[in-house]
């Protein structure tokens, strides 16, 4: 429970927040409401970020406990403020021509339009997404290295395909290209569809190359520089993955109300629960004793990334995209129970 202590706090601190919200917006009946909707917000964006948590958890047990308590930390305001407020402002602004100032005024005084033009770069929010989630799926599917594997041979000969050099962005890039061409969507989808999948695929190598620079430094003195650099930079990674997953609950979460505060705080909950479960994960070691739940989570990350892809088409309902994750999540761990007790059989 440790793990959650400051998860329990800060979740209070928002129920508190909602509640004088709803009520001095519409009363005691305003604070039911307020509260209600609130709750499931935070349930929602659980379900819909827990193979997030497992993904994180892989990168987060190579950082030292300095990284660690800044994702916990300063990682949270990025996350609630800065993805689940300030961007979809930003985004709003760009689309609509209008400035930040009159963005937030529109939130709060005007959340149907607000709505509206947030719904209309939908497009782009999907494909930047999509393709950012789509490369971290890739990255794992073909690699390599990989010395356990889910699916078996399958699995085995596509990670062969790691070998290729860049094989992983010509995948990518052939992707767009395939999505532009063949969704059924009008001229304009199409040209925002490549343009934001393009910078979402460019943010991806640009990532990836930084943190490969730093791990070939020389070993010596250099080393503690290269660990901070590379600490940095896995945080970075960490905080746009958790963006490209933000995406898609905050535009859930306006099918179930307008109101931007409660549904910051309601995302923010689930938010600050996921990155507990984050370090709760490296703490306890579930990765190293569960071997296929990396593999699950990574595959419910392909299978949302097509989700989105989706989506900018035909409306995905959030039930099944949650449902969808833990199912995969359930299966890796199921499989994983399996084999502990297989090799147990083993060597006795």
């Amino acid at each position: 429970m440790r793990d959650f202590r400051f998860s329990f706090v800060f979740s209070f601190i928002c129920i508190c927040l909602a509640a004088y919200w709803g009520y001095s917006h519409g009363g005691l009946n305003g604070l039911v409401v307020a509260l209600t909707i609130t709750a499931i917000l935070g349930i929602m964006e659980i379900s819909l970020s827990f193979d997030n948590a497992v993904v994180n958890a892989s990168v987060l047990k190579d950082m030292d406990e300095y990284w660690r308590k800044m994702f916990l930390t300063v990682g949270i305001i990025v996350a609630v403020f800065g993805m689940r407020l300030v961007f979809p402002i930003l985004i709003v602004a760009v689309a609509s021509g209008q400035g930040l100032i009159d963005v937030m005024h529109m939130a709060l005084k005007e959340p149907d339009l607000y709505s509206q033009h947030l719904m209309s770069s939908h497009t782009s929010i999907a494909a930047f997404g999509g393709i950012f989630l789509y490369m971290v799926f890739l990255g794992f599917l073909l690699d390599d290295g990989k010395e356990i594997h889910w699916l078996g041979v399958i699995e085995e000969k596509l990670g062969r395909l790691g070998k290729i050099d860049s094989i992983q962005i010509v995948i990518g890039i052939v992707t767009l290209l395939l999505l532009q061409h063949y969704l059924p969507v009008s001229a304009e989808q199409k040209a925002t569809l490549l343009i934001s999948g393009a910078w979402g695929l460019v943010l991806y190598v640009v990532v990836n190359s930084l943190g490969s620079l730093f791990e070939d430094e020389e070993a010596g003195e250099a080393a503690v520089n290269v660990a901070k650099r590379s600490g940095a930079m896995a945080f970075v990674y960490l905080e746009i993955l958790d963006a490209s997953f933000s995406f898609d609950g905050v535009i859930a979460a306006f099918a179930i109300t307008k109101d931007v505060v409660i549904i910051m705080l309601g995302l923010a909950i689930g938010a600050i629960f996921v990155r507990s479960m984050t370090i709760y994960l490296v703490n306890k070691g579930t990765l190293q004793e569960y071997v296929y739940l990396e593999h699950g989570a990574h595959y419910a990350i392909g299978i949302l990334a097509i989700i989105m892809f989706v989506s900018i088409h035909q409306h995905v309902p959030e039930l099944f995209t949650g449902l969808v994750g833990v199912g995969f999540i359930a299966a890796a761990l199921i499989s994983s129970v399996i084999y502990k007790r297989k090799q147990a059989k083993e060597i006795a």
